[in-house]
């Protein structure tokens, strides 16, 4: 009499780690049983496309009807960072309060965030000049004298530091 279930081992890591966005391929398992050679049929689905935890089970019967099964985890995660695909300079034309719009990619939504005193972004990475209490420059330094301004009509250069952030916080 044959009461002894295969012994399923699961191939590679578990748990497992697989990239959003990415293809994930799955190592499998393997089955022993003392009656012979043994199929493993694999069930559940690791969505790529969606953050989460996903299990995946596998299950080999032999020819007595006994049952084995083991079980492998599989966490999708976002460990990309979002790729800047805008310029890191812009020109701004005198009286001009638009400096100029950010971009990056990623596979989820992307946010920005700067820092610097003189410049504010929106989350879509519209950036413009704001004076101290956050209001646009528009009107404070519009002149037809701009040698009388603090910077005395030269050119200017203003650095900030722009961050995007994607959902993961990437």
């Amino acid at each position: 009499v044959d009461t002894t279930a295969p012994v399923v081992t699961v191939t590679g890591d578990n748990p497992a780690t697989a990239e959003l966005g990415a293809t994930y391929t799955d190592a499998g398992a393997t089955a022993s049983d003392a009656s012979g050679e043994v199929d493993v049929v694999t069930t559940g689905t690791v969505d790529s496309d969606t953050l989460g935890e996903y299990t995946l089970t596998y299950t080999a019967t032999d020819p007595s009807g006994n049952v084995g099964t083991a079980t492998r985890v599989v966490n999708v995660v976002d460990t990309t960072v979002p790729v800047f695909t805008s310029p890191s300079t812009f020109v701004v034309d005198e009286f001009d309060t638009s400096v100029g719009t950010a971009t990056a990619t990623d596979i989820q939504d992307v946010t920005f965030t700067i820092s610097g005193t003189v410049l504010a972004i929106t989350a879509d990475g519209v950036i413009t000049f704001v004076d101290e209490n956050g209001a646009d420059y528009e009107g404070s330094y519009i002149t037809d004298d701009p040698v009388s301004l603090d910077y005395g009509g030269a050119t200017v250069e203003f650095t900030a530091t722009v961050t995007a952030t994607d959902a993961s916080s990437n």
